[in-house]
Parts: structure tokens; C-alpha cells; sequence
């Protein structure tokens, strides 16, 4: 978490009180089978979502930080939007066009699931304290790099992560099938989208099913 946002949180949330409901992040694959009008589909369609009317203002209801990384094959991910609280219309308007304008962190690579979600535990253990903490990965694909995809997996459900899935499919649900017996945890959920065209559909349906967890 960046110091600018520690501040913040610590200026409008006494000691001790959640300062948000959920800390989401955005782990978006940019692997060799992403070409550069699907990459582009990505990051407008990202962008799409956030713009929308109704994600906005659960958004601001729910007291959402996000995050976005990119990753590919072994040793390829990195964080493209660090921690960022949508605390009014405006921020979660400037967080939109960011992700709209993010430049591609790798070209080429493979597919390293597991590795990403090891560098995603990374991040969330860098968010603020939230009272959801969700790992949220897109990809057109199964794991062909790396390994210890299980091991990520649980790591991650054990300390109480969910993870959940927007599965790219080109032609029937292979990719749908694969991220739900390999990727996601016991409480998550996996959206297809049908093909990278449907990119920006697909995220605004699931970020909306993510921030839609009853109050507790």
C-alpha cells in the first residue's frame, strides 16, 4: 500500500475500523496467445466497466481499493495500478482511464498461472486492511509455464483470499472448466466471456457479482 493511501485511510477511518470493504485485485494475462487488438480489448473493456453507472456507485458503497498487475510467462508480472481507494466519482473516473491507457508489460511469454497468483499474494499482502480481500484473474488459457499452481492456490484460500476467474474462451468452455477445477477457491466463481470482444461485458458482470457480498 502506498504511503499516500495509508494516509489517507488513517485520516478518515479511526483506529482499529476496516477502512474499506474490499481489496480487489485485477491480475489481467498478457501472455504470446494476447495479440495487440486483444491486449487493447482488455484494457478499454476494463476501463468500460469501471465508467459504468451502477459499478461506480457500488463502488463507492462498498468502499473498494484496487489494483491491477499484468502477468505472463515465469518471472513476468508486474503491478500496473497500485493500490488506489475509490473514495469519490472522480478517483474511480482517473482509475479508468488509467487502466484504459496502461501500457503492456510483456510481450510474448508463457502462460504461468501459479506464479501469478504467487505475485498476487504479494500485492494483497501490501493492501489496505479490508474486510474481503479478492484475487480476481483473467486469462484465454490453461497453465503451459511454471508451476505449482496448487500450492499458490491454496496459499492463497488459506489466508482467506478468494479467488475468482474471467475465463477468455474462444470455442466451448475448455478455459471456463480448467479455471474452475484449477484456479479458483472453494468460494469463488468463475464469469466467461466469448472471446476478448466480450472482455467488457464479462468484467462489468463479475465486478458487480464480487461487490454484491451481503454487509456483514
Amino acid at each position: 500500500m502506498s504511503g499516500r493511501l495509508a494516509f489517507f485511510f488513517a485520516l478518515i477511518f479511526p483506529q482499529g475500523a476496516l477502512p474499506c470493504e474490499t481489496a480487489l485485485l485485477l491480475a489481467m494475462d498478457v501472455s504470446g496467445s494476447v495479440d495487440a487488438s486483444e491486449y487493447h480489448l482488455q484494457t478499454a473493456g476494463l476501463a468500460a466497466a469501471l465508467r459504468d453507472d451502477a459499478l461506480r456507485d457500488l463502488m463507492l458503497h462498498r468502499r473498494v481499493a484496487v489494483s491491477v498487475m499484468q502477468w505472463s510467462g515465469p518471472g513476468q508480472q508486474r503491478v500496473m495500478i497500485d493500490w488506489t481507494a475509490a473514495e469519490s466519482a472522480a478517483a474511480i473516473a482517473d482509475l479508468a482511464t488509467k487502466a484504459a491507457a496502461m501500457p503492456r508489460a510483456f510481450e510474448g511469454g508463457g502462460t504461468a498461472i501459479g506464479e501469478a497468483l504467487f505475485a498476487a499474494a504479494a500485492q494483497i499482502a501490501r493492501a489496505p486492511p479490508c474486510r474481503y480481500q479478492v484475487v480476481d484473474v483473467s486469462g484465454d488459457g490453461h497453465e503451459n509455464a511454471g508451476s505449482h499452481l496448487s500450492l499458490a492456490r491454496q496459499r492463497l484460500e488459506r489466508s482467506g483470499v478468494q479467488i475468482n476467474g474471467l475465463a477468455i474462451e474462444q470455442i466451448g468452455r475448455a478455459v471456463s472448466g480448467y479455471y474452475r477445477a484449477r484456479v479458483i477457491t472453494r468460494d469463488g466463481f468463475v464469469e466467461t466471456a466469448a472471446g476478448h470482444t466480450d472482455f467488457a461485458r464479462a468484467m462489468r458482470r463479475k465486478l458487480l457479482r464480487e461487490l454484491t457480498k451481503p454487509a456483514t
